[in-house]
């Protein structure tokens, strides 16, 4: 299944879209899509013609009713369904992964209690692929956490199928080893009057290149994304959206904060949002906050907003990037607050309202845990 573009695309709608790596071509870095990403820095994956002999495992525990974990092969009907790749990473990983790990969670399956999945390196000297699949029955409601940790140099694609009037927490981290490099693509495909809320969390690893796209399926889907990530010396975090409004009647927000520290830290983030002709009635924002907090750190912010139709309910975005608010200091250390802890309370503040979207408190006070710990390395 195959889309070419005989020129580069215009729009996001004229996107090459395939299964196939051999149609896109070798990446240079010059294109639109990668000019913020190293390259050198994703090792063999931007080539693609070395041999998959790294490993990642998945861990779990005991699932709850209505909740099961299993592995399928490629050919399973479910597999492709709610994704194509839209790049030559995202297509490598397709191919290059032999089976899938599918999560499913039963109609009407109202499940209390947040189900984790744990994505595990075991080393990045060799090139890993993955692929998963979740599939979120009629009318069931569920969180969800996907947690990477390890070393891994890991290509992989996540699809996510939400079905009608269902409900779904996705929670992501990236908290990987230092030496590890990722390059995802999640895809949620939403059903009639579905909910996904997927809060984003990147802290770990050397290289993260994360694409979230979101698709709709009938009337009244809605789509909240949130991110949070915290860029050390060195790192690169890079987070792309796409959020295809194609049918009339959705509604999607996009809140992305990021804080950055020390030499060559380096974060990007790319919102995409294509409201197609069809999509009358369509609600959307989205907004990137970034809090440099030395120098030496590097954040790129680009909101878009491509719009085919006039007859929409709103749609705005915002972006800015800026260093400690002197007046909010100020306002602490006259009150007898040291200008350390005044800092970190600025920086809890910053992250505060995303990370209290986060429904297990656990990760929560691990999130606020990890953050303390990187502002307390660079003496903040």
């Amino acid at each position: 299944m195959t889309t070419q573009a005989s020129a580069p695309p215009s729009t996001k709608s004229q996107a090459l879209r395939s299964y196939d790596v051999a149609d896109f071509p070798a990446l240079t870095g010059m294109e639109e899509e990668w000019r913020f990403t190293p390259l050198k820095r994703l090792r063999g994956l931007v080539g693609g013609d070395q041999a998959a002999t790294g490993v990642v495992r998945h861990e779990y525990g005991q699932l709850p009713e209505g909740v099961s974990i299993d592995t399928v092969d490629r050919d399973d009907p479910r597999v492709g369904s709610v994704l194509t790749p839209v790049d030559r990473i995202s297509a490598l990983a397709y191919g290059r992964a032999e089976r899938a790990l599918l999560l499913s969670v039963a109609p009407d399956a109202v499940v209390g209690e947040p189900v984790t999945l744990r994505v595990v390196g075991d080393g990045a000297d060799a090139l890993a692929f993955g692929h998963t699949f979740v599939e979120v029955g009629r009318f069931a409601e569920v969180t969800l956490v996907l947690e990477h940790v390890g070393s891994a140099t890991l290509a992989d694609n996540v699809e996510v199928s939400v079905a009608d009037g269902a409900k779904l927490t996705l929670v992501t981290v990236a908290d990987w080893a230092a030496d590890a490099v990722q390059a995802q693509h999640l895809k949620v495909k939403l059903g009639r009057d579905a909910k996904v809320v997927h809060i984003q969390v990147s802290l770990g690893g050397d290289l993260v290149r994360q694409f979230t796209s979101v698709e709709y399926t009938g009337r009244g889907g809605e789509a909240e994304l949130y991110g949070v990530y915290f860029a050390d010396g060195g790192q690169h975090l890079e987070h792309r959206q796409l959020i295809d409004h194609n049918v009339p009647d959705c509604r999607s927000y996009v809140g992305y904060r990021g804080a950055l520290q020390g030499d060559d830290a380096h974060t990007v983030w790319v919102g995409d949002v294509l409201i197609r002709a069809e999509a009358t009635g369509t609600d959307t924002y989205e907004i990137n906050r970034n809090l440099l907090l030395s120098d030496g750190a590097r954040a790129d912010s680009v909101p878009n907003l491509e719009i085919e139709t006039g007859e929409i309910a709103g749609a705005g975005h915002a972006s800015a990037t800026g260093r400690f608010d002197d007046e909010q200091l100020f306002y602490l250390m006259a009150r007898g607050i040291p200008e350390g802890e005044a800092r970190r309370l600025v920086v809890r503040g910053f992250f505060a309202e995303l990370i209290n979207k986060i429904p297990v408190e656990e990760l929560r006070e691990r999130l606020g845990e990890a953050i303390e710990a990187r502002l307390a390395k660079a003496g903040a």
